[in-house]
């Protein structure tokens, strides 16, 4: 139990993972994998709901930085650095469950991204996860740098708040690493021992989880405290001010400028007239005439300009009210935007070609558009989105030569087309065979019977990574001036007789390896021979 008092969340939570202890010390394995899968997707609801809220947060207080930027700015400035602060440790989260999947499961980052606890195979492994997050020695595995990140994270947001206000706010943000905890024998340890250690990867995919909602509960906290912070009086002006509020500045060819157009502190019993003049620099009452009428609805007035032709727009306004005598009065504004051609980014961030059988990185943008409005697709294999960033194509078929990405994009009138590219397919290059410990072709027979097996890696111009594996291979050996009979393997290890062989062999001989076939991506290949010169 640690050593600060919990809020009544956190004891909640505590409670569960008591009772699944329990369980487990009652040797009811199927019971205690339900329990976690039932867990886990209330925790992945819970977590969805909060992004949902939190958004809309961030929504309001951009809208009031938007009606007075000059005052909310400072606040909403805050708020977008906890915003980043809060993304970037999710993410990483997030990738730390993916890589304890991939790697307890045995299946790629980008499987395991995708995958349901519930469809896990080894969700009661404790091996490969205690591995991962305690490392081989209790020291060097993940969980620290999990702890130190949730520290990190701590002490930044808190600098946020107010000094008189911290004690309370470091009491009900949670992710609280320095308590006291004790095992079942009342032995003292670490967070991460108390957290990580001969945990299932069930309970670490609950717990991270969890963690995820304890920092997306801490963003709520500060955020709402930073707009609570944010008085009536932030709102109160000596006079009326026109406002526009356009949805984007940059706009495409084809499209619609939108925007809105307010009067802060409108009175809403009455709707303001507004005058636009396309084309203006300003507007007055004067040649109003020449400007188009729109009316509001609830002191708003919804603007849309046609977007025909590409370059800097701009627009001037008057916004007519009637004052309380009946007379009017008019507030003039000016704003612009921009019109761009569509237009979207593909590169390969390694290569300009993909390779089958692997994961490929690609960066995709598009002008105008955020990566969360991007839906690019592929004409063949898989595209998705990766845990660090960007996209990841893989699974490309084996007849492909070429593939086309097309990009779309989220837009007010639908799903907007914003270009393609083509991407020539190749296999990966065949890996090069060694026998561990060889330096410029030449290796003693000490050290060929010390690692008596044959690997082999790609190239060093290749920027991939793949674990290709020897699975045969034949070696021939000098003898009476001669070449003995050839020696198979059937694995990358040497057999009996070539270690017998290797034995007998003398300074200067050269030992031949042939026939080498390997097991890649795409099945298996045969490589170039290799030889070595005993020294």
């Amino acid at each position: 139990m640690a050593g600060y008092k919990e809020t009544p969340r956190q004891k909640m939570i505590s409670m569960m993972y008591l009772v699944l202890t329990a369980l487990l010390a009652l040797n009811v394995a199927k019971q205690i994998l339900d329990a976690f899968i039932v867990v886990n997707e209330s925790m992945e609801s819970t977590n969805e709901n909060f992004s949902q809220k939190i958004s809309q947060t961030y929504s309001k207080f951009n809208a009031q930085y938007a009606l007075n930027p000059e005052k909310v700015g400072k606040y909403w400035e805050k708020a977008k650095q906890v915003q980043n602060l809060s993304k970037s440790l999710t993410n990483y989260i997030d990738s730390l469950k993916i890589t304890v999947i991939s790697k307890t499961e045995k299946i790629p980052h980008s499987v395991a991204d995708t995958v349901k606890l519930a469809d896990i195979k080894n969700k009661d492994n404790f091996d490969m996860p205690t591995h991962y997050f305690m490392g081989t020695d209790m020291k060097k595995g993940v969980a620290g740098d999990l702890k130190d990140s949730l520290n990190v994270y701590r002490d930044k947001i808190l600098k946020f708040i107010k000094e008189e206000d911290r004690e309370t706010f470091s009491k009900k943000i949670g992710l609280i690493t320095d308590g006291v905890y004790y095992d079942a024998d009342k032995q003292k340890q670490t967070w991460e021992e108390h957290n990580f250690y001969h945990t299932i990867l069930a309970a670490d995919v609950v717990l991270l989880n969890e963690l995820k909602a304890e920092v997306y509960n801490a963003e709520s906290d500060i955020v709402n405290y930073l707009l609570a912070s944010i008085s009536a009086q932030d709102f109160k002006i000596s006079d009326v001010a026109a406002k526009v509020i356009p949805e984007s500045k940059y706009i495409f060819q084809g499209d619609d400028y939108s925007a809105e157009i307010l009067v802060a502190a409108v009175d809403n019993t009455q709707n303001p007239e507004v005058y636009i003049l396309d084309g203006a620099d300003t507007l007055t009452e004067a040649n109003i005439g020449r400007a188009k009428k729109y009316v509001g609805e609830g002191g708003v007035v919804k603007l849309e300009l046609p977007a025909n032709s590409i370059g800097e727009k701009k627009y001037a306004g008057l916004i007519k009210l009637m004052t309380p005598m009946g007379t009017p009065r008019y507030y003039g504004f000016k704003s612009d935007y921009i019109v761009a051609k569509p237009s979207a980014t593909i590169s390969p961030t390694k290569m300009n070609v993909f390779y089958r059988g692997v994961d490929n990185p690609v960066a995709i943008s598009a002008s105008g558009k955020s990566d969360a409005q991007l839906q690019p697709a592929i004409s063949a294999g898989r595209l998705t989105r990766s845990s660090e960033g960007g996209w990841i194509v893989n699974n490309i078929p084996n007849n492909a030569n070429e593939v086309v990405i097309k990009v779309y994009a989220d837009d007010p009138g639908g799903k907007k087309f914003m270009g393609e590219q083509k991407f020539r397919v190749k296999r990966l290059p065949d890996p090069i065979a060694k026998v561990p410990g060889t330096k410029n072709g030449k290796i003693s027979k000490n050290q060929m019977l010390t690692n008596s097996f044959l690997m082999c890696r790609l190239p060093e111009s290749t920027d991939f990574e793949y674990p290709f594996k020897v699975t045969s291979f034949t070696m021939i050996v000098p003898s009476g001036g001669g070449y003995v009979t050839p020696e198979k393997s059937s694995s990358q290890m040497f057999t009996d007789r070539m270690k017998n062989l290797i034995k007998g062999v003398s300074k200067g001989d050269m030992i031949i390896f042939k026939d080498i076939k390997v097991k890649g991506p795409e099945g298996p290949r045969k490589i170039e021979s290799v030889t070595v010169e005993i020294k």
